[in-house]
């Protein structure tokens, strides 16, 4: 039996009829802006909408039938991620009222930039109006610092949410504001990539059924991959660029076998 549903890609009219349907159409606008080039790494400006990814991210959502999402970073997705959320809410609300799931069609947000945090509080609250969205929308801003996990370098985030989330999405933090260094390594090179240890941390709270999504990121993902201590799926849809994990360990008790019949 499938564990999980990795929505089907889209062509650009789905993709396209999908926001406006949605009363999206001004995100199909601002995607229009040039991509940034391979060394254009510090952003002082939010990265335009990518469609599809948003599109994928949405129905991921939807699909898998996720009720608390964990959002490392902040942006357009944080958006489509509300609208998700807000779905399921209308849907099944009373269907997980038996879970143990106590930040249901919650989605909380972690950023480590100041001016990106406020530009995304802003964003969210605008966007909440004008869909009429019932979504409880998190925030939390906290540095970033070189760190090691299991004698490797890597970064780690001064405070994390407390949740306990069922899809996390790793889209942070900028590796170019990482505090401190570790043997004189620090993350602000161009050369070197994102590398956070947060997931590893909280590895041993998350229940089986939890998924992490990366758009990216591949270096991260196979540090996580290496240093996990339980059994992950892992899926790499190389079309999209898109890391997949799967927690697949053992049901542990009633109310995860309750959690995962929920998903089906």
């Amino acid at each position: 039996m499938t564990k999980f549903i990795i929505p089907k890609i889209p062509n650009k009219n789905q993709i396209l009829q999908f926001f406006k349907k949605n009363n999206l159409k001004d995100l199909i606008e601002l995607s229009q802006t040039p991509k940034k080039q391979v060394n254009e790494m510090i952003v002082n400006s939010p990265y335009s909408p990518d469609l599809k990814d948003l599109y994928n991210l949405y129905h991921f959502i939807i699909l898998n039938k996720r009720t608390t999402i964990l959002e490392f970073g902040s942006g357009w997705s944080s958006i489509i991620f509300s609208l998700a959320l807000n779905e399921l809410k209308k849907k099944y609300s009373n269907s997980i009222k038996d879970l143990r799931r106590n930040n249901p069609f919650e989605i909380f947000i972690l950023e480590n930039e100041k001016k990106f945090f406020e530009i995304s509080k802003k964003r969210s609250n605008l966007y909440q109006k004008k869909l009429k969205l019932n979504t409880k929308v998190n925030y939390l801003f906290s540095s970033v610092s070189m760190t090691m996990f299991n004698g490797r370098v890597c970064t780690e985030y001064k405070k994390l949410p407390l949740c306990n989330p069922d899809f996390i999405y790793l889209d942070g933090p900028d590796q170019f504001n990482v505090q401190g260094n570790v043997n004189g390594i620090n993350t602000g090179h161009k050369d070197l990539m994102p590398m956070i240890s947060d997931i590893l941390k909280i590895e041993n709270f998350l229940t089986p059924g939890t998924i992490i999504v990366s758009d990216g990121r591949a270096a991260n993902i196979k540090f996580l991959r290496d240093n996990f201590s339980r059994k992950w799926i892992y899926k790499n849809n190389k079309i999209s660029d898109q890391h997949i994990l799967y927690l697949d360990d053992p049901c542990l008790g009633k109310y995860n076998k309750l959690q995962l019949e929920f998903y089906k």
